[in-house]
């Protein structure tokens, strides 16, 4: 019966961190205080986009980003076409208003990875910004996807955050923009609900975590990290976020502002962009000894980091740990003891599915209860993919495989 109880713990072990973790952070989706702003606003805003086959929806992003600009958040749209072969060209030749430039990369330089299109237009802007005689402090750089959208006067607020001087970069809060289908609402739980309340969480102990969409840097923060602030990492922004924290920039997360994607629709698909994200987040394990040993990473904001880039391995324990528990209650031929483990461990998944739906329903109130209820009750099988897409990253990080095909948009309507 000992070993039956054993396995039983460790069989529930992982749900029930994620109970804790999810009742832990029920007040963190309110929004963090904000210290007094002693600095004036960035003079400069830049929106990076970069861009590759985006024909489907790239010209709705350019155009709403050029619409962040107002008189206190003047912006630039720098659009970066990384050797598009559709029409993406075409779209954006279409595209008429002195607020937006068009950055094109061609053959070889070209399609060597997001964060290689990012250091190219970084490297403009800096050469830019010099030539008008402002100081990097005074200029911030924004990533907006190409299926990204923020609301006009949305930099507003961003700028309040960087009224204070030691603040280097923000994230925004991230939602799903074509949520009305039931897998794009279990991204919109994850990313409005449950991320937003882990980096809210973070923000208190300086520990945010930079997304690729919606992130705003000071220029002269990404100068700190030289001629590439953007690496090959498939997660390259998890990567830069991690070494803005070990120069000691200051990261902040703002929950009252939206930036919205499109959420995937095709389970395969789905598989296949969160598989890159686990192998990804496995390559940034190697910054752990960085991690451990610097004196700017505050205690707390260590064992969040720490848990997250180790995150893909306890899985895989969680993994070998679950097939014990059930063994050893099996061998003890109590198979009650199996269906009642199983039907726990499920029951537990959609008990914290059904929890954060409540929170997403409560704090933002602009989903049906409806549709929350159907994610959350949806959300134990979305962990699964999440816990194959693990597996399989697992897999290309051990062989070595590190090469991804881009994941197709949804057709979206002209602007």
């Amino acid at each position: 019966m000992t070993r039956s109880v054993i396995g039983l713990v460790l069989l529930l072990a992982w749900p029930a961190h994620i109970l804790l973790m999810a009742f832990a952070s029920w007040g963190g989706t309110r929004p963090a205080r904000r210290r007094r702003a002693t600095a004036p606003r960035p003079a400069q805003y830049w929106i990076i986009v970069p861009c590759l086959n985006e024909e489907r929806v790239v010209d709705r992003t350019v155009y709403a980003a050029a619409e962040l600009s107002t008189p206190g958040t003047p912006v630039k749209v720098l659009v970066v076409d990384d050797g598009s072969d559709d029409d993406t060209g075409v779209v954006l030749s279409m595209i008429v208003d002195p607020r937006i430039q068009v950055f094109r990369r061609t053959a070889p330089l070209a399609r060597q990875g997001k964060g290689q299109a990012l250091n190219a237009a970084y490297r403009y802007i800096r050469q830019v910004t010099a030539e008008a005689g402002l100081h990097p402090e005074d200029v911030v750089i924004g990533v907006i996807d190409g299926d990204g959208r923020m609301e006009p006067g949305a930099l507003d607020t961003v700028a309040e955050y960087f009224r204070d001087p030691r603040v280097g970069a923000v994230q925004c809060r991230v939602r799903i923009h074509n949520r009305k289908h039931t897998l794009a609402a279990l991204q919109d739980l994850e990313f409005a609900a449950i991320a937003n309340a882990g980096q809210t969480l973070r923000d208190r102990v300086n520990a945010v975590a930079l997304g690729g969409n919606g992130q705003f840097t000071r220029l002269s923060a990404l100068g700190i990290l030289g001629e590439n602030p953007w690496s090959e990492c498939l997660v390259e922004d998890l990567e830069l976020g991690l070494r803005l924290h070990l120069n000691g920039v200051r990261i902040r997360y703002i929950p009252q502002v939206a930036i919205t994607q499109q959420g995937l629709v095709d389970a395969r698909r789905l598989l296949r962009q969160r598989t890159r994200w686990a192998q990804g987040n496995l390559q940034c394990l190697r910054y752990a000894p960085k991690l451990i040993a610097s004196r700017r990473v505050g205690n707390a904001a260590l064992l969040d980091m720490m848990y997250y880039l180790l995150a893909p391995w306890l899985t895989i324990v969680g993994l070998v740990a679950a097939p014990a528990g059930l063994a050893l209650a099996w061998r003890d031929l109590d198979a009650a003891l199996v269906g009642a483990t199983i039907g726990t461990l499920f029951g537990t998944m959609a008990v914290a599915g059904l929890f954060w739906a409540l929170v997403h329903r409560a704090s933002l109130g602009d989903a049906s209860l409806w549709r929350c209820v159907t994610a959350g009750v949806a959300y134990p099988f979305f962990l699964l993919i999440g816990l194959l897409a693990t597996l399989r990253g697992l897999g290309r990080h051990l062989t070595g495989r590190g090469t991804w095909a881009k994941t197709d948009r949804v057709i979206e309507e002209p602007a």
